[in-house]
């Protein structure tokens, strides 16, 4: 069950009596239990209204705690409850209303978690989560807030693929998610081919760093191979943000 929060989206902002932060300082405040939230993410959840910072007179925005709280809640509620942002919104207006908020139970059979259910893509049940856990279609669909046709857009731009003996893995998952986002702000697929092949570019070169590793017979050199290479992909997608912020010359408020 979810607590009654301090108030809503405005409410929150306007009552927190704690300092007020700037965006930069709310992503490294989320990071270390998000480490894939982004500023962009963060002003898209803003556009859509789930939370609404303070301006200072020259425009900057300005988070309380609340708006920390808030933001953590519903970035929690996408990832371990595979909630899109109009169900997260009703379920925060219902909070602000007072009202009591029961969130399901992940749905079980014996000691393990359904492979198809959201707590098994999104969370963990007292173990490590699984990597094998796949959704269908449908799921990928109700995830992204998309169609049938603008998957298959997105699968034909080679954005998004099914995983070897079918569905989608958690990774593509939040590739779908995100794409989506980025569609609000009018990118198209045929924007995002680009992107996809950089990516690829920079897996190649993480393979080839690690790959030496990764083929020893050791158990713990291959084990220290893997979490190389995820330190290594984390300070890829880290370098790939930072060089656009600086392209563009934004700044982080």
């Amino acid at each position: 069950m979810l607590r009654t929060p301090t108030g809503g989206a405005g409410n929150g902002t306007a009552a927190s009596a704690g300092r007020l932060v700037s965006i930069g300082t709310v992503l490294t405040m989320l990071r270390d239990e998000f480490p894939d939230v982004t500023i962009s993410k963060i002003r898209f959840l803003e556009a859509e209204g789930l939370v609404e910072p303070r301006r200072t007179p020259s425009g900057y925005r300005k988070f309380s705690t609340d708006d920390v709280d808030r933001l953590s809640r519903i970035l929690r509620l996408q990832r371990d409850h595979y909630m899109p942002l109009k169900v997260i919104r009703e379920q925060l207006d219902a909070l602000a209303r007072g009202e009591q908020v029961r969130i399901p139970s992940p749905t079980m059979h014996g000691d393990s978690v359904d492979p198809a259910s959201p707590a098994a893509v999104y969370g963990e049940v007292g173990r490590e989560r699984s990597t094998a856990a796949r959704v269908g279609r449908a799921e990928l669909i109700s995830a992204a807030e998309v169609d049938e046709v603008q998957l298959g857009e997105w699968e034909s731009y080679g954005l998004i693929a099914e995983a070897p003996g079918g569905g989608f893995d958690a990774e593509t998952v939040t590739v779908a998610r995100l794409i989506a986002d980025l569609g609000r702000f009018g990118l198209e697929p045929r924007h995002l081919r680009a992107m996809k092949a950089a990516a690829d570019r920079e897996a190649g070169l993480v393979e080839q760093l690690v790959a030496p590793l990764r083929r020893h017979r050791n158990p713990q050199t291959r084990a220290h191979a893997e979490a190389t290479m995820r330190e290594l992909a984390g300070l890829s997608v880290r370098l790939h943000e930072a060089l656009v912020q600086t392209a563009l010359g934004v700044r982080l408020n």
